[in-house]
């Protein structure tokens, strides 16, 4: 089957099942998922699909966002190699904010035991990682929590973000681009998001590289406001090249 051919059989798919994953549509074309990924970007490019954690959607459903369970089985490995390249951005004594993200997560399970920080975040997943770490000053932002994400928003975590001055933050999105910036479904996590990039000296985004080149509602931050992406090997050499262009280092974990 032509690429041609290929990319209209997807784009049946994803109309027809409402989203499409790039390992059933590597096995199910005989083709390599690095192949599947090329459609599906030339396809997002044409505006037919957005592409979202491990596949895509139909164009038009940019309010599209996976729940919890689901994003913590998607990329797994690739999440678990950007957080373990993450550990090396902490600071020896410091202070830093972790936000909501299955990714950022991984990172909180990580922390050595004796890791000597003050962490802040307003996600329940990273602060029941942490509840019970022996060197972890944990601070819990309060506020509205999101069922989708277990991530607390609106004035309340605004209001707190608003008062610190952290080392490091370590970031998640929904999706990135040169173009697009860092952007998410919800206007209310994007605002927390935006607080949690104004409240460190350093921002570190944690993002596998199938949110390259997604763009959702909500726009957050500019890759001119992060000072590193870690992504994994996945996030070709030319797109990481345009996202160092924008502003960031890339890691390539």
């Amino acid at each position: 089957m032509y690429g041609p051919e290929r990319q209209q059989e997807i784009l049946r798919l994803a109309r027809e099942r409402g989203r499409v994953e790039v390992p059933s549509l590597a096995e199910e074309f005989q083709v390599t998922a690095e192949t599947v990924r090329r459609d599906l970007k030339a396809l997002d490019r044409a505006g037919l699909v957005r592409r979202v954690h491990g596949g895509a959607i139909p164009a038009g459903r940019l309010d599209f966002e996976p729940d919890l369970a689901e994003r913590e089985t998607t990329a797994a490995d690739e999440k678990d190699a950007i957080a373990r390249a993450a550990l090396a951005e902490l600071p020896p004594d410091g202070s830093v904010v972790i936000d909501a993200g299955t990714t950022a997560a991984r990172l909180a399970a990580l922390l050595p035991l004796d890791s000597s920080l003050t962490v802040v975040t307003h996600a329940l997943p990273v602060a029941a990682r942490l509840a019970d770490h022996p060197g972890i000053a944990l601070h819990l932002v309060g506020g509205r929590v999101r069922h989708r994400t277990r991530a607390a928003v609106d004035a309340w975590a605004l209001r707190a973000y608003a008062e610190i001055h952290a080392d490091v933050a370590f970031v998640a999105t929904n999706g990135f681009s040169p173009e697009g910036g860092l952007t998410t479904p919800d206007p209310a996590e994007a605002a927390v998001k935006r607080a949690v990039v104004a409240a460190a000296r350093r921002v570190v985004l944690l993002a596998d590289s199938g949110k390259y080149g997604q763009r959702h509602f909500a726009r957050f931050a500019g890759l001119d406001e992060i000072d590193l992406v870690i992504t994994d090997t996945g996030l070709a050499p030319e797109d990481a090249r345009a996202v160092e262009a924008a502003g960031p280092a890339v890691v390539r974990a």
